[in-house]
């Protein structure tokens, strides 16, 4: 069992939609908006940075008069805001670059190692681009970062004049670039697609697949340093507009994509979200007071990257004498004590167990012919022990609506002063205690994960160790 060390500090609130509790249902999200914002100008796609964010603005430049593309639609450029403290930014300044007058500049990425930029802009830059009727496309473009200035922009490979790809965003190893495009062969009108890495060269763009691709809009990806991929959708089922979701990669594949509960979502656009290595606060942009506006957001839910999988204790086990070939010209029979007050007869016998304990198993052996009894030809202790890990009881299935129970009374943890036991349900619900009961509103399988936390030792070191199990939650006819 991994055995975690390092200090969690829980901060319980009881519950979303669908969990049975006494105290009132508060959500696990707080949000405020930006102080970065402004009246009438449209502020999207928060990039976190070491002292502050990096966001696109549609806001004048300099002076009174806004810059606005060829076709008259104001421009988005780059802008910093570093952090004055914990809660407010300073004035924000532009990241200038030669695109920045007369077409959009970002959404963007930073590469891990600090070097490489990536952000989306137009890709035609010449004579047609002037033509107001002609319809020129999006592009991701690389660029290094020189103060406050993009230099040496550079197209990416795979940009194409008859459709849009953008909305960067790059993993934490530099192996894969995520991105938004309408390319034809998509799912829906805007797909994710990603391209990996290999000999120094971008793959070719692979569609995500109908596992986060939906008929609809799919766009605005970031994957977070855990591996966890939030995108924005306005697939059937959401809060209204475009909403927030997320999927993790787990035995080879994406789960079922689990739209993230209010505040963040609500009945309008929300989208572009972003969060810090911890998952406990980051940014995202909504229009959910007209203009496109940054709001940050914390939140209490704790969702682990790494988490063991539930090992089920086995209590089974297959006996067999061995030696039983030198009885081969003797009919014998072979009786079995398994010392829990059962018995059984056979060269091989099966017997599981009622749970953990010491068992004295003993074999007798008869000879047939002159009923001689050979007792104890064999005898062992047996000596079974649960693993030692948090412990979820559980369905394994069950229907939407269903009130579930879901117990870690099994969990073994040997030497630990356990201080608390934290649900969380992989549907941005979450629960505390060692016995808790919810109900799913949407099917689909969910990964549950139970944090169990030891209260602080001599050295004030608390002891944390975290479980999963799925839940295959059927639609009620």
């Amino acid at each position: 069992m991994r055995k975690g060390s390092e200090i969690l500090f829980i901060v319980v609130i009881i519950l979303l939609s669908g969990m049975k509790v006494t105290s009132q249902q508060v959500s696990p999200y707080k949000i405020s908006r930006l102080s970065v914002n402004l009246q009438n100008y449209s502020e999207i796609s928060p990039v976190i940075v070491d002292d502050g964010i990096i966001f696109c603005s549609d806001r004048r430049l300099t002076g009174i008069t806004d810059r606005t593309s060829f076709d008259n639609r104001r421009l988005y450029n780059l802008y910093f805001a570093g952090r004055k403290d914990t809660s407010d930014f300073r004035k924000p300044v532009n990241i200038k670059s030669e695109r920045s007058a007369l077409f959009n500049t970002g959404p963007l990425c930073i590469s891990p190692d600090g070097e490489t930029v990536y952000f989306t802009s137009e890709i035609e830059t010449g004579i047609p681009s002037r033509n107001r009727k002609f319809r020129n496309h999006s592009g991701i473009f690389t660029a290094r970062l020189s103060g406050m200035e993009l230099i040496s922009i550079q197209p990416f490979k795979y940009n194409n004049s008859e459709y849009n790809i953008g909305q960067p965003s790059i993993s934490a190893d530099g192996r894969y670039l995520y991105f938004a495009s309408d390319m034809p062969g998509g799912l829906g009108q805007s797909d994710i697609y990603y391209c990996e890495m290999i000999n120094g060269e971008w793959s070719n763009p692979v569609n995500m697949g109908s596992h986060i691709n939906s008929p609809e809009t799919d766009n605005y990806p970031c994957i977070h340093p855990s591996g966890r991929l939030f995108f924005a959708s306005n697939r059937p089922g959401g809060m209204g507009g475009l909403d927030v979701y997320s999927s993790d990669f787990r035995d080879n594949s994406w789960e079922e994509p689990v739209r993230l509960a209010s505040p963040v979502n609500s009945a309008q656009d929300d989208f572009a979200f972003v969060a810090a290595p911890d998952l406990q606060k980051g940014f995202f942009a909504s229009n959910r007071r007209r203009n496109d506006d940054i709001y940050e957001f914390t939140t209490s839910i704790i969702r682990k990257a790494s988490c063991n999988p539930l090992e089920i204790n086995n209590y089974c086990y297959e006996f067999v004498e061995e030696n039983a070939v030198k009885y081969d010209t003797i009919p014998f029979t072979f009786d079995w004590n398994f010392g829990d007050g059962t018995k059984a007869q056979g060269r091989i016998v099966e017997h599981c167990y009622a749970g953990p304990g010491k068992y004295m198993v003993q074999l007798d052996v008869t000879n047939m012919v002159t009923n001689e009894v050979k007792l104890n030809e064999k005898s062992q202790l047996l000596v079974i022990e649960d693993v030692e890990q948090p412990y979820i009881s559980c369905p394994d299935i069950s229907e939407t609506g269903q009130a579930i129970k879901f117990s870690a009374d099994s969990t073994n943890l040997p030497g630990w002063d356990i201080s608390s036991y934290y649900w969380n349900f992989g549907d941005e619900t979450i629960a505390a205690g060692k016995n808790v009961e919810k109900s799913y509103i949407h099917p689909g399988t969910f990964n549950i994960q139970l944090i169990v936390t030891s209260k602080p030792d001599a050295a004030g070191v608390r002891r944390e160790a975290c479980v999963s199990k799925d839940i295959t939650i059927m639609k009620k006819p």
